[in-house]
């Protein structure tokens, strides 16, 4: 017979526990001043920024329209408009390995293109980078393309919050990558943004240029996000989060009795705060990746305690005489091997999502594999130990009826 492991003694553990857990993220939440939102919730600006200086940079006199982009392997030039063959001129890096043929090579190719120079002729092309700066449908303003050598020396990120202190002291800085990736992420609150379109972000730019010199800050990404659009975000957030638990406490009732329907919503609830409490303590940056995070949490909580539920409701049946926590213990012990299985295979997917991405996608990781470890645990001790407690209430109610004369004491 396969040994039963009991449970049941550490749900009072695992509840004193869990509280600690979710008082520690109250205070965090109060003490840290809230969350690090993400420019997804709070009006403002945000930009990537890569500190490379300038390889070359390409102007257009001839006809139609000329725009330019790049991969990791290719130089692309799309040529254009009415009374013009549309043609694409692609330079392979493979092909002009350095940047001194690559830009000895544009104006020989296409016809009214022009080429200033400023990085050695024996860069590599491999080390171009692409900047959302500027307009990439070439003309008279001189388009800039960015490059990044192995060998640049790092900066600290130290450095970068001193230069923009004159902004305000709303704006904020996040290294993204390695020390030699030279990579951050910079935002700036509404409430410091100047009025007029653009005037933020070429102002960051510029500040950025005086402290490490013209030319050398590439914009890999700008986004705005006005303060009506965030606040909507913020309550459809909330709306969102409080519809989940309905929805759930819905399902669980119809497919279960009332006890089990709330002991699924109190492990949610409890998984719920642990990843906020993480999330505070951790000062991620709580943005909309943050909420899809949260409800996938949610969603794989559900799914294990719906299917230990399940287990618990048919042992039940099998084994009618004996006492409920016995039946508890049972259930979540024929389930632990599936429960295991099941989580650990999951998390080898998200730790490669963890290990091998960069940004808001590895703050996604993370948050899952606390979450699943969250799942788990409140999958085996607070809603299995809620419903072990209504149980015994249940029975302490039947027994005070029956000394008072009740006929037929309730069934839990």
């Amino acid at each position: 017979m396969k040994r039963i492991i009991p449970f049941s003694r550490f749900f009072l553990p695992a509840a004193i526990l869990s509280t600690v857990l979710a008082v520690a993220g109250i205070i965090g939440y109060v003490v840290k001043g809230g969350f690090n939102l993400g420019v997804d919730f709070q009006a403002g600006l945000i930009q990537e920024v890569q500190f490379a200086p300038t390889a070359f940079s390409l102007t257009w006199t001839g006809r139609g329209n000329a725009t330019v982009s790049f991969d990791r392997t290719s130089l692309y030039i799309v040529i254009s408009g009415a009374g013009v063959e549309g043609i694409t001129h692609q330079f392979s890096f493979a092909e002009y390995e350095t940047v001194g043929a690559l830009t000895a090579a544009l104006p020989s190719r296409v016809e009214g293109i022009a080429v200033k120079t400023q990085a050695p002729g024996n860069s590599l092309s491999q080390w171009l980078i692409y900047s959302a700066q500027g307009n990439p449908q070439l003309g008279n303003v001189p388009y800039v393309v960015h490059y990044l050598s192995p060998g640049s020396a790092t900066i600290p990120i130290g450095d970068v919050r001193d230069s923009l202190i004159s902004l305000g002291r709303t704006v904020s800085v996040q290294q993204l990558g390695t020390d030699a990736d030279r990579h951050f992420m910079i935002r700036l609150e509404d409430s410091e943004l100047e009025t007029g379109s653009g005037v933020p972000a070429e102002k960051i730019i510029s500040t950025l240029e005086s402290s490490f010199g013209a030319g050398g800050v590439a914009v890999i990404r700008s986004d705005y996000v006005g303060s009506r659009f965030s606040k909507n975000l913020t309550e459809q957030a909330g709306i969102l989060l409080g519809l989940t638990l309905l929805l759930i406490l819905a399902y669980s009732a119809i497919r279960f009795k009332p006890q089990f329907a709330f002991g699924a919503v109190l492990a949610i609830l409890h998984d719920a705060l642990i990843i906020v409490a993480f999330v505070v303590w951790s000062r991620m940056e709580f943005n909309t990746t943050t909420i899809a995070a949260i409800l996938t949490i949610l969603g794989y909580s559900i799914n294990d305690t719906i299917v230990i539920f399940d287990r618990i409701r048919e042992t039940r049946r099998i084994y009618p005489d004996d006492t409920f926590v016995n039946i508890l213990n049972r259930a979540l012990t024929e389930t632990l091997s599936r429960t295991i299985i099941t989580t650990a295979t999951t998390m080898l997917a998200v730790l490669s999502l963890f290990i091998f991405t960069t940004g808001s996608m590895k703050d996604f990781a993370l948050a899952l594999l606390v979450g699943m470890t969250s799942g788990v645990y409140s999958t085996i001790f607070i809603a299995s130990g809620f419903v072990n407690l209504w149980d015994i209430q249940a029975r302490k109610n039947a027994k005070k009826k029956l000394a008072g004369g009740a006929a037929v004491p309730a069934k839990a």
